[in-house]
C-alpha cells in the first residue's frame, strides 16, 4: 500500500493526516493492522518442509516446484515489518486497493509460484519488539514456536471471560476490561465497530455496558459506590446493643419560648453563669448547649433563641431533646413564638414542662397564663391535665430546685438508656469558624462514646478529632452519651442538623464525604437556571424589569446564617429581588471583597469583622461593608435598601383653582386669561389643567403669570391675575384653570 493510499484510507475512516511524515496514533495503527492483516497461509505438508528428510532431493529434482512460504519452520526468518508498495503490471489500481476485501493480493512469481503481498507487518503490535534481523532461539525445555509467524496460539476470549462480574458505576473502559480479564484494546475495538470512538480512560454509560454484556455473553452487575458507602452509615444507625451494655444516660432538656421571656436568664441561674450579658441587644441569637452536674443529677441543657427569625434553631433543639421546657413570662403570657415552640415540641413527640418565669414581678398573673395556655392545648396537672407547670424566677432563684426535681422525675419516667461502648453518633447543633482553632463544631453525642483521635464523618465534612471542649472551656478526652461538646479537627464546614458518625476506616469516611460533596455541588448546579435559546428573551426581559440587591453574608456561626437567610428571603416584591451570592462562617476575607467588587454586592458581617487586608481593599474600591450585632437591624436595613430600588410613586398635588373672567387677545402672544383665584394658590412653576363643563380639554404649563404688569411667582386665593397657557389659545370665559404639580413618593414593600 502506498503512502497516498494509506492517507486516503485514514481520511475515509475519520483519521485524516497531513502528509506521509505524520504520526499515527498507536491505537489506530493497531486497529488497522488487525483489520487489514492478511490471513496466514496454511503450512505445507511435513514432507515439503526444509528440514524434512528428502526435501533437498525433491527440490533438486523439481526446480520449478513452488517453494514453501517464508517463515515456515523453526529456523525461518520473519518477513520485514515494513509495508511494501507494489502495483500491478498494467499500472492501474494498486494492489492494496484491490486487497481490502480479500485481505491481500496474490501475485505470480515464475520461479517461486504464487505468493501473497503483505502490506502490513506480519508481527502483531502486542508482540515483544526485538532488534531487526535478530533470530529467536528456542529455550531449552520449551517447545519450538509454531509455524504461524513463530508465535504460540493465544487462548480465545470465550475461554477467559467469566460468567459474571461486579463493577462499580461509573466505570471506565480500563476498569471494565480489568474486571473481565481481557485487554482494553478488545473493548475499544468492539466499540469502534459499533461506531463509538472511546479511550481506555473514558467512562461508559449503562446502555453501552449492557450492549457489551450481550456481545461478550457476560453478566455485568453494576453497583453504586455511593450506595455501598451509605450502607455503612445505615449499619451504624441500625446498630443494636445488647441489653447488658445499656446504661442510664442524662436527659437532654431544651429551653424554648418567646423572645425576652427569660429563657437564657433562667438557664444562667441554673448554671451560675452569665450568657445574657454577652448577647447583643439582651436577646439570645445563638444556640447554646451546656452540661450541668450537681451531685448525682446530670442534665444537658440546650438554649434556643426566641426571636421569630430563629425558627430552624428552635426546631433543631426540639428534635434532639428528651424534655422541653416552655418558658412563658407570667406578666406577658403566651406570644406567637410560644405557640410556634409548642408546635415544634408536638412534632418532635417529646415531653413538655411549662416554666412560668418572672413570678416575682408585681404584674405577674400565673392564673391568666394558665388559662391562655390551656386554650393552646396545655392543661395543667391540677386541672386534671398532663402538663407540669412550675412557677420560677430567674432573678431571685424561686422555684429553681422544684424545676430540677421535675426534670429529674420526667427523665426517670422516660428510662433513658445508651450504650457507651459502641461507635459514637450524634447531631450537629452549631458550627463556628475561628482563626486560632479552625472550625468548631458543636455536637450532641446521642449514643456511644466520642474520643480524641476518632475519625468522624459529618455531612460532607470529615476529619480526625484533635480535641473535645466541654461547656466552651474544659478540655476532655472522651464524651459519652448526652454530652454536648465542641469538636476541633474537621475539614470543611458541615451544615447544622447533620448527623455525625465515628468510622474505624478512615478511607471509607473520606470517600463518603467526597461523594456527598459531589452531590451537593450537583444539586447547587441543578438549581441554577440555564439560559437557552428558548428562554433567552424571557430571561432578558425579566432581568430588565426586576432590580436586584446582591449581598454577601458572613457570620460567626452557621445557625445565624440560616436564620438571616430565612428572614431576608421573606422580603419579596415583584419589582425588586434579593440575591444572596455567598454565605460563610468566619471573618470577612479578601476573597469576599473581591466577589462583592466584581458583582457590585454589599457585604454584611454578623458578629464578625473584616481583616486588615479585606478592610484596606474595601476602602480602596468603595465596597460597602456593614457590621451588625442584632438580627432585626439587618432585616430593617436590607428592607430599606430594597425599597430605595423601587420605582417611585408619581402623585399629583392640587394647589388651587382660578376662574377665567375675561379673555384678552394679543397679536404676538395669543390669548391671555384674566383670572380670579377661587381656592388655594397658583405658582408660576405649576402645571395647568383647562376644565370646561366638567371635562379636561387641555393639560399643559404656564407661559407667564402676572399681576397687573408685574411678573409674580405666586398668586393666592381671592386675588386677580393674568395667565398665559403655553402653546394653547382655545380658552373661554367661564373655564376653570386648575394648578397642580407632580411629586415622587417613596414606595414601601
Amino acid at each position: 500500500m502506498t503512502s497516498k493510499e494509506l492517507m486516503d484510507l485514514l481520511e475515509s475512516q475519520g483519521r485524516p493526516v497531513k502528509s506521509h511524515m505524520s504520526t499515527i496514533d498507536p491505537l489506530v495503527a493497531s486497529i488497522f493492522r488487525d483489520r487489514y492483516k492478511p490471513k496466514t497461509p496454511p503450512p505445507p505438508p511435513p514432507e515439503a518442509t526444509r528440514g524434512a528428510p528428502g526435501a533437498a532431493a525433491a527440490r533438486k529434482a523439481s526446480p520449478d516446484a513452488p517453494r514453501a512460504p517464508a517463515g515456515v519452520g523453526a529456523g525461518a526468518r520473519k518477513e520485514p515489518g515494513r509495508a511494501r508498495e507494489e502495483t500491478t503490471e498494467g499500472g492501474g489500481d494498486s494492489v492494496a486497493a484491490r486487497s481490502r476485501e480479500s485481505g491481500g493480493v496474490k501475485t505470480w512469481d515464475k520461479n517461486k509460484g504464487p505468493r501473497r503481498v503483505r502490506y502490513f507487518p506480519e508481527s502483531d503490535f502486542r508482540q515483544e519488539t526485538r532488534t531487526s534481523g535478530a533470530r529467536r532461539r528456542p529455550q531449552r525445555g520449551r517447545p519450538a514456536p509454531s509455524s504461524q509467524g513463530g508465535r504460540t496460539a493465544a487462548p480465545t476470549a470465550a475461554e477467559k471471560l467469566p460468567d459474571r462480574v461486579d463493577v462499580f458505576h461509573p466505570v471506565t473502559v480500563k476498569d471494565l476490561s480489568s474486571a473481565l480479564g481481557i485487554k482494553s484494546q478488545v473493548l475499544v475495538k468492539k466499540l469502534l465497530e459499533k461506531g463509538r470512538m472511546v479511550t481506555i480512560n473514558q467512562y461508559l454509560d449503562e446502555e453501552t455496558i449492557l450492549e457489551l454484556s450481550v456481545d461478550l455473553g457476560v453478566e455485568i452487575n453494576l453497583r453504586r459506590k455511593e450506595a455501598e458507602l451509605e450502607e455503612a452509615v445505615r449499619a451504624l444507625d441500625q446498630f443494636e446493643s445488647a441489653p447488658d451494655e445499656l446504661v442510664t444516660r442524662a436527659p437532654v432538656v431544651t429551653f424554648m419560648g418567646h423572645v425576652d421571656h427569660g429563657k437564657t436568664s433562667l438557664l444562667d441561674r441554673i448554671r451560675s453563669a452569665s450568657v445574657t450579658s454577652r448577647e447583643a441587644g439582651g436577646i439570645t441569637q445563638h444556640l447554646g448547649a451546656y452540661r450541668v452536674d450537681r451531685g448525682n443529677v446530670h442534665v444537658t441543657f440546650i438554649d434556643t433563641p426566641g426571636h421569630e427569625a430563629f425558627t430552624e434553631m428552635r426546631a433543631r433543639g426540639a428534635n434532639v431533646t428528651d424534655v422541653a421546657v416552655l418558658v412563658v413570662a407570667a406578666d406577658d403570657g403566651p406570644k406567637p413564638q410560644t405557640e410556634e415552640a409548642i408546635n415544634h415540641v408536638r412534632a418532635a413527640g417529646v415531653r413538655l414542662i411549662v416554666a412560668l418565669n418572672k413570678i416575682d414581678l408585681p404584674a405577674a398573673n400565673p392564673q391568666r397564663c394558665k388559662e391562655a395556655l390551656a386554650n393552646l392545648g396545655l392543661l395543667p396537672v391540677e386541672w386534671n391535665g398532663d402538663t407540669e407547670f412550675v412557677e420560677v424566677s430567674a432573678k431571685t432563684g424561686q422555684g429553681i430546685d422544684t424545676l430540677l426535681e421535675t426534670l429529674s422525675l420526667e427523665s426517670e419516667i422516660l428510662e433513658l438508656k445508651a450504650n457507651p461502648k459502641r461507635p459514637a453518633l450524634g447531631t450537629v447543633l452549631e458550627v463556628e469558624a475561628t482563626s486560632q482553632r479552625g472550625t468548631l463544631v458543636t455536637v450532641l453525642v446521642q449514643d456511644g462514646t466520642l474520643r480524641v483521635g476518632d475519625y468522624v464523618l459529618c455531612g460532607a465534612s470529615h476529619g480526625r478529632v484533635r480535641s473535645l471542649i466541654l461547656n466552651g472551656v474544659e478540655q476532655i478526652q472522651k464524651a459519652g452519651p448526652s454530652y454536648p461538646v465542641q469538636i476541633v479537627g474537621l475539614t470543611g464546614v458541615p451544615s447544622v442538623g447533620d448527623k455525625f458518625y465515628v468510622f474505624a476506616d478512615e478511607k471509607k469516611a473520606r470517600q463518603l464525604a467526597s461523594e456527598r460533596a459531589d452531590r451537593l455541588r450537583e444539586a447547587e448546579r441543578a438549581e441554577r437556571q440555564q439560559v437557552t435559546l428558548e428562554n433567552l428573551f424571557d430571561h432578558l426581559a425579566a432581568e430588565s424589569l426586576v432590580k436586584e440587591l446582591r449581598i454577601i453574608i458572613k457570620a460567626d456561626v452557621r445557625g445565624s446564617i440560616d436564620a438571616l437567610k430565612n428572614a431576608l428571603e421573606q422580603i419579596q416584591h415583584e419589582e425588586v429581588r434579593l440575591v444572596i451570592l455567598h454565605t460563610g462562617v468566619g471573618a470577612i476575607s479578601q476573597e469576599d471583597i473581591n466577589l462583592a467588587l466584581a458583582s457590585q454586592a454589599v457585604v454584611i458581617g454578623f458578629h464578625v469583622v473584616a481583616d486588615d487586608r479585606a478592610r484596606a481593599l474595601a476602602d480602596e474600591n468603595g465596597v460597602d461593608v456593614r457590621y451588625y450585632d442584632v438580627i432585626y437591624q439587618v432585616v430593617d436595613d436590607v428592607q430599606s435598601a430594597l425599597e430605595a430600588k423601587l420605582s417611585p410613586e408619581i402623585a399629583e398635588e392640587i394647589h388651587g383653582r382660578a376662574e377665567i373672567r375675561q379673555v384678552y387677545k394679543a397679536s404676538r402672544i395669543g390669548n391671555i386669561a384674566g383670572c380670579y383665584v377661587t381656592s388655594g394658590f397658583v405658582r408660576r412653576s405649576d402645571k395647568i389643567r383647562v376644565i370646561r363643563d366638567g371635562r379636561v380639554i387641555h393639560t399643559g404649563e404656564l407661559a407667564s403669570l402676572k399681576r397687573f404688569k408685574d411678573d409674580v411667582r405666586e398668586v393666592k386665593e381671592n386675588y386677580e391675575c393674568g395667565m398665559k397657557v403655553a402653546n394653547y389659545d382655545n380658552i373661554q370665559v367661564g373655564d376653570i384653570l386648575e394648578a397642580f404639580t407632580t411629586v415622587e413618593r417613596q414606595r414601601k414593600l
